[in-house]
Formats: C-alpha cells, structure tokens, sequence
C-alpha cells in the first residue's frame, strides 16, 4: 500500500510540475486573440491565423544579421514577411529546414520575404553550417542576446524554437506557427492568405 501511495505521489508530483512547465507557454500564446487556431494534420506544430481586423500593431525589431549586416524589420514593408526562429542546435529545426527552403523557393515569384533569427548558439559556426547544409538562401538575424525575441513578446514565447511568425504587408502578425511548420504547402498557403 505504501508504495502504490508513493507512486501515486510521483505521478501527481510529475503532473504538477508539467503543469508549472506549461502554464507560462499557454500564456504567452494568449497573446494573439481573436486567431484561429487548430492542430496541424500532422501534428507537428500548432497554426494560429489572424483575421484581418485583430492583426494589431506591425512587428518592430532591428539586429544584425550572422554575416554582419545591419536590419530593421521596417524595411520589410510592403511585402509578406516569413520570419522562423531557429537554432543549429534545435532537432525539430533540422526537421522543418527543407520545407522552408521549398516554400520560399516557391514563393520568390510572390515576392515573400524570409527573415530567420538564430537563437542561441553555442558558435557562429555551428549556425554557418547549418546555413550552408540546408542550403539556407535568407539572412538570419544574429539573437544571441535575445534582443529580438524579446520585441516579439506577447506573441511568441521566449522559449518557442522552432516558431514561425508570417507578416503581412504592414508587418502584423497574420499567422503563428509554434513548433516546426507542418509542410511547405502549409508555410505557402498561410504565406499566400498574408497577402490579403
């Protein structure tokens, strides 16, 4: 009897503190009202779209990209932005890596734009090569501080890697994905429904 008592104890001593783990992200994903959201079909990571009037106020940052380039999400203006948060570091990052390269291969005759930003690394190296196995064509800011992140609260949680935010043409959030992106049709169609 004492250790059915005992083992009972562990299981609700585990649920609790997955509880503790999970309260912070549910309410860091609060931050986007009036979104719909729903499990992708493969469950790989959860879609929230925005409808037009609750989109709020355009993303603003500034940073440095990984080879030393200056940016302001501002001058994205205009276009539909991708941006994917990601690290070299990060396995469901490896995973979705060759869909988002075929979305954006896709999409370049739309004229999206695909921003990452490299979280914390352990080497710049380790980022470079990330970069060049997946054959990575976009800038990624460098977010070692994280500076970027941090102008993202509300809308991601900190510690969200993979996430993909896709901004509209006046820099709103119009689609969140938590996890990594459910497929490059997926990242194509919500990047296409931005435009609107």
């Amino acid at each position: 009897m004492t250790a059915a008592r005992t083992q009972h104890g562990r299981r609700a001593a585990v649920a609790a503190f997955v509880a503790v783990l999970a309260g912070p992200l549910l309410v860091a994903c609060s931050g986007l009202q009036g979104g719909k959201e729903g499990g992708t079909a493969t469950g790989s990571g959860t879609v929230t779209t925005m409808d037009v009037a609750d989109r709020g106020t355009p993303i603003a940052f500034t940073g440095t990209t990984l080879s030393g380039a200056k940016v302001d999400i501002a001058d994205y203006r205009g276009k539909v932005v991708v941006l994917n948060v990601w690290g070299s570091w990060c396995a469901p990052c490896r995973e979705e890596a060759p869909d988002l390269v075929k979305a954006a291969k896709d999409l370049s005759a739309s004229g999206v734009e695909f921003l990452g930003i490299d979280v914390r690394e352990t080497s710049r190296a380790n980022a470079e090569a990330f970069i060049r196995t997946y054959d990575i064509p976009w800038p990624s800011v460098d977010d070692q501080g994280g500076k970027t992140l941090l102008a993202l609260r509300g809308v991601l949680p900190p510690t969200a890697t993979p996430s993909t935010l896709v901004l509209d043409p006046k820099g709103r959030v119009a689609a969140r994905i938590l996890g990594p992106v459910p497929s490059a049709i997926t990242l194509k169609d919500l990047a296409e429904g931005a435009a609107s």
